[in-house]
């Protein structure tokens, strides 16, 4: 079976400086729940809305079940469902007459479900979505997305603005969607890594446009460790290097690395380095995300900090996306106050 979602050397420009996805190469399977991280402006947006085909790439491809969606046909379009970040309906539409509405245009349109989705997060049914809080028509919209029975389902930021109950609710719901037996395919664009360590079968991290890491999210949690070795020392010994490691940060006699540990045995060597402390810190999802891009601080004596592991080089070892083989660091934070 091919993949649920792929895209080839995908990239777009918005004018002359902006490069929002940059020979983009992305693999979903089906079945999966796959979470996209990244920081603001890192291109999860674009890369979203390319597979939907509401932009048209300037090269590469993008395929959702096999087909580019910039020439669907909406016979093929209604087996995927998308949920922007800025999604709204008319105000002036009541839950009951989006249900209606989008019942003519989606075969496998399950009224029944609908109107569960509505029960269950306490959503008004004949109440305009204009009178409705944020979170409720973020609700809203989220359940006609579900309702739909869709073969893929393209989320961005599915919980922004909904409270920490009505986040689990959807959680558990999303959980339920994938056990039902419609084989159903969750792409999710999120920042809030906490619930999708709950989710997602397979994280990748974004950076610039790019995809820099990914894999399980069993094998992020197993053997990505933050390791640091604090020396007797006003500095490390030449050349000292922590193995496994994929960016480090050295400040006068404190070495700190992010590091791709597979078995306790990689840090032997370490305990037995004469006047020297060895730490080794288990990491969530959300402190390898910051790990991950966190700049490292300027240091003397020498030693500078690197995002190839290797002190002193100053230079980003080629990202491996292959995360039971290796990790390696972003090209580094990107800046921006939204995505794109």
């Amino acid at each position: 079976m091919g993949a649920a979602l792929e895209t080839s050397n995908l990239t777009k420009s918005f004018g002359r400086d902006v490069v929002a996805v940059s020979a983009l190469d992305l693999r979903v399977e089906p079945g999966s729940v796959y979470g996209l991280i990244g920081r603001n402006g890192a291109g999860k947006t674009t890369t979203l809305r390319l597979l939907m085909g509401l932009l048209r790439a300037d090269s590469g491809t993008a395929r959702v079940l096999g087909r580019d969606f910039w020439a669907a046909t909406p016979d093929f379009r209604q087996r995927v469902s998308y949920v922007s970040q800025g999604h709204l309906a008319p105000d002036w539409m009541t839950l009951e007459d989006l249900d209606r509405y989008s019942s003519h245009f989606y075969e496998r349109w399950d009224r029944a479900q609908a109107r569960a989705l509505a029960r269950r997060w306490d959503l008004p049914w004949n109440r305009p979505l204009g009178k409705l809080s944020g979170g409720n028509q973020r609700l809203a919209a989220l359940s006609i997305a579900i309702a739909a029975r869709p073969d893929v389902l393209l989320l961005d930021e599915p919980a922004a603005g909904l409270d920490p109950i009505s986040r689990r609710a959807l959680l558990v719901c999303l959980t339920e969607i994938l056990g039902d037996g419609d084989g159903a395919t969750i792409l999710l664009s999120t920042h809030l890594l906490s619930d999708l360590e709950r989710l997602a079968s397979h994280v990748g991290i974004m950076d610039r446009g790019r995809l820099v890491a990914e894999g399980t999210v069993e094998d992020w949690q197993r053997t990505m460790r933050r390791v640091q070795v604090v020396f007797d020392t006003p500095e490390p010994p030449s050349g000292f290097a922590i193995p496994g490691a994929i960016r480090t940060q050295t400040l006068g006699p404190v070495v700190t690395a992010l590091a791709r540990i597979d078995d306790d045995a990689q840090l032997d060597g370490l305990r037995q380095i004469p006047r020297a402390r060895l730490f080794v810190f288990t990491l969530s999802l959300e402190e390898l995300f910051v790990e991950f891009f966190d700049r490292p601080v300027p240091v003397t004596g020498g030693h500078e900090g690197s995002r190839s592991g290797q002190p002193g080089s100053g230079v980003a070892a080629a990202p491996d996306k292959r995360v039971g083989e290796g990790v390696a660091a972003a090209a580094g934070p990107c800046g921006g106050d939204t995505d794109v």
